[in-house]
């Protein structure tokens, strides 16, 4: 596959099923950005930040921007391969992770996406700054 900032920091398989699809009898634009989603998470959780960490630590990411670029359809029965990477930690508060959704079989990349993360306490939702393992474990893994 051609990735675009080189091997991902993180990979998940996809498999579109009929619940992903719209009334246009392709993948729903929502459905990709709850994929964006699963990537990240499934990248924190391999880096050992799941959620009994995050509440040990009463911090959390949550998403404060997307931006999703649709390169084209997908339809029910494709397998695709998500591959991410965190491209700006500024090891206080945010950072910024990209995705790439490619379709193996004819190497498409079929949607580019961006994420701007910002590190909160759990207990009160409010900004507050990214604690030494949210800013030693997610690294960055790519440049622009």
């Amino acid at each position: 596959m051609s990735w675009d900032y080189g091997t991902p920091t993180y990979v998940r398989e996809i498999e579109v099923k009929d619940e992903h699809i719209d009334i246009m009898g392709h993948t729903n634009n929502v459905v990709y950005v709850s994929w964006l989603e699963e990537a990240a998470w499934g990248h924190s959780q391999a880096l050992g930040l799941n959620w009994e960490k995050y509440t040990e630590l009463n911090r959390a990411m949550v998403a404060h921007r997307h931006e999703v670029d649709y390169l084209a359809a997908t339809f029910c029965g494709d397998r695709l391969v998500m591959g991410t990477w965190i491209m700006e930690n500024d090891k206080k508060l945010s950072l910024v992770r990209r995705y790439q959704l490619v379709r193996p079989a004819d190497g498409v990349t079929v949607l580019r996406g961006y994420t701007k993360w910002v590190c909160v306490a759990i207990d009160s939702g409010k900004p507050k700054r990214m604690p030494a393992e949210f800013a030693n474990g997610y690294i960055i893994t790519a440049k622009e």
